[in-house]
């Protein structure tokens, strides 16, 4: 019988680790000696053990097969070129990768870049950014924060990752182009999904369906027998309503579905005064179609 042992690689720290990490708990991925800060831990699924690592480096462990899956941002897929399959956009994580100068520089497009210093910690975008732009501009790698290097005159410019701006204008620079956007991203191996794919469907299948269950809810109420067909009507739903009679006098019937969390506050009125009565709004924690 094939190996099916499954290793799946996840962010040791950084903006990533914390959300993956309820990702899978809530998808019942969880380490099977209930230490979420283990570097390497088997999980409660049978063959399945996580590993923590640096989230730049799992592309690359991903594509030399040492991890069959991995869970990192799409920045750090197209900064290492890695040649991984790309399963599931997880929905979190969102970033932008930016252009940025000094709010005092005369720099306001990438044109403007010619014999420019550029620090970032993403040196292969950047080239290709730059190349296809037909700009000729030093890249300077850094590990650490690029914000502070015009300042400390290492660059002119930057690109970094930023979610919410307030960074970079703490360091009075401003965003002049936008490369990228990023979010996290569940990969595969090319092995892994030759050799074992029905395993890799499993773990995918469990976090997708935590995924659809984001922004849903499941609405219950029981609705007088003579009313019944003017709230079905009224009530949205992925296949259908589900309608199930209460041993009651006057006849009555239980309805419930699953809808988006945006209509609940208009639905709940409609089948209110269409007569339905007793309605509970529950959370959903997982959607496997």
């Amino acid at each position: 019988m094939k190996n099916q042992n499954l290793i799946l690689a996840v962010p040791s720290k950084g903006r990533l680790r914390k959300p993956t990490l309820r990702l899978l708990a809530k998808a019942g991925v969880a380490p099977a000696n209930g230490h979420a800060r283990s570097l390497y831990s088997p999980t409660v699924i049978p063959q399945l053990s996580i590993v923590a690592v640096r989230a730049s480096d799992i592309p690359r462990l991903v594509e030399a097969g040492a991890a069959d899956l991995g869970i990192t941002g799409y920045d750090f897929i197209v900064e290492s070129g890695a040649k991984v399959r790309e399963l599931l956009d997880l929905q979190y994580g969102f970033s932008r990768m930016v252009l940025a100068v000094p709010e005092s520089s005369p720099i306001s497009s990438p044109k403007d870049l010619k014999g420019v210093r550029v620090a970032t910690k993403f040196p292969s975008i950047a080239r290709r950014y730059l190349k296809a732009r037909g700009v000729e501009a030093s890249v300077v790698k850094v590990s650490g924060a690029a914000e502070i290097a015009p300042t400390l005159g290492i660059a002119e410019a930057i690109i970094d990752i930023t979610s919410t701006g307030t960074t970079l204008r703490l360091h009075k620079l401003k965003i002049i182009d936008e490369i990228l956007t990023s979010t996290a991203r569940l990969i595969a191996s090319s092995q892994a999904l030759r050799l074992k794919r029905r395993r890799v469907e499993e773990v995918s299948t469990a976090l997708l369906s935590v995924l659809r269950a984001k922004r849903k809810k499941l609405i219950m109420m029981n609705v007088p027998e003579e009313r019944l067909g003017r709230v079905v009507k009224l009530i949205p739903s992925m296949a259908g309503p589900t309608i199930a009679k209460v041993e009651s006098k006057p006849p009555m019937w239980e309805v419930y579905s699953v809808i988006d969390e945006k209509d609940v506050y208009e639905v709940i009125n409609r089948v209110k005064a269409a007569g339905a009565r007793d309605i509970l709004v529950l959370p959903i924690e997982r959607i496997v179609p």
